[in-house]
């Protein structure tokens, strides 16, 4: 059996594998958990983060106006369910040359020591990533974005690698990418990004064609006995627009740009009606998973359709056993 290396969590979100089910992850049956108006002036309420907080939970959660202007939103739970979502944005404090918005999406949220770090797509003459602090999901701090435009899905490790800070990101374009690769990034202070690594693409051709658009890193990495197990998306331009789906892979634990393996089939996809209709059809997107290392359990959090909130149920034996069982073997 694989481990999680990391703190239990017993109270986690959980439910049990349903009886027959031939996939190695299950939506919660109550699903979604959080509606498109959760918030007042709230359009959509999807591809957000969770993490254990104090005695229960909190989160940045993605909120796309009624005049569909995205931004990023604190809120908290006990029991990583039922959220309560603050009615207005964060504020950051910061420079004014750094913290002036354009827009803000898809943020990431990652403990290192005690800080609590968020990373989310800023705008700054065109998509970044911003990265802020805080120790309470009250004030917040940002500091400068990690990389110039154009980069998306900027998710940090949780603990130093090598003395470093280290990050996972997906450099792009203005608009839908005609490529997408997801690259590893190390730095001393948060500020200064460099020694860039490829760590793996899409997949041309039809040996896993559900990623073969664009890929990129989804939740925190989680850090196992085997690895670093990565969840990521994945996307394929059909006749009828674009499928997001999710897919897993194992990271070297002290040279994460190394891929040890990597599944050909992906692990959760649009199928259920919440997922397959909404402001953006046939989306399912990880930002966030929980982990209790004592069972190995690992809840999924992920927007649907861009439009409401979904969690997701697995453990790190049957997304490894799942990975073993197909493996993607082309050279990618």
């Amino acid at each position: 059996m694989s481990k999680i290396i990391g703190t239990e969590l017993p109270g986690m979100p959980w439910q049990d594998k349903p009886a027959g089910l031939n996939a190695p992850v299950w939506r919660y049956s109550a699903n979604p958990i959080i509606q498109r108006h959760a918030i007042p002036n709230a359009n959509s309420v999807f591809n957000s983060a969770v993490i254990p907080f104090k005695d229960g939970y909190a989160g940045v959660f993605r909120c796309d106006s009624r005049s569909v202007s995205m931004d990023i939103f604190a809120g908290f739970s006990d029991n990583g369910i039922d959220w309560t979502i603050n009615h207005e944005p964060i504020t950051f404090e910061g420079d004014p040359e750094v913290t002036k918005r354009e827009y803000r999406y898809d943020p990431r949220v990652c403990q290192i020591g005690d800080k609590y770090y968020i990373t989310w797509c800023n705008g700054y003459h065109g998509p970044t990533i911003g990265i802020a602090y805080t120790y309470d999901f009250v004030t917040f701090h940002q500091l400068e974005n990690a990389f110039l435009p154009y980069n998306r899905n900027g998710v940090l490790f949780p603990r130093l690698i090598d003395g470093h800070y280290a990050m996972l990101s997906r450099p792009s374009d203005t608009g839908h990418t005609p490529f997408g690769d997801i690259f590893y990034s190390v730095s001393p202070d948060l500020t200064f990004w460099g020694k860039h690594r490829y760590v793996m693409g899409t997949v041309n051709g039809d040996a896993s064609a559900w990623q073969s658009k664009k890929i990129g890193p989804g939740p925190v990495p989680i850090e196992t006995d085997e690895g670093w197990l990565l969840i990521y998306h994945g996307v394929i331009n059909t006749c009828n627009g674009f499928v997001y789906r999710i897919g897993v892979a194992l990271l070297d634990l002290d040279q994460p740009w190394k891929v040890i393996g990597r599944s050909r089939n992906y692990i959760l996809g649009p199928e259920e009606l919440y997922e397959c209709v909404g402001d953006v059809p046939n989306v399912t997107f990880p930002c966030a998973a929980l982990t209790d290392a004592a069972t190995g359990r690992i809840a999924i959090y992920y927007g649907c359709a861009d439009t409401v909130t979904g969690v997701a149920f697995t453990t790190v034996d049957e997304l490894l056993g799942y990975m073993r069982e197909y493996p993607l073997e082309e050279e990618v």
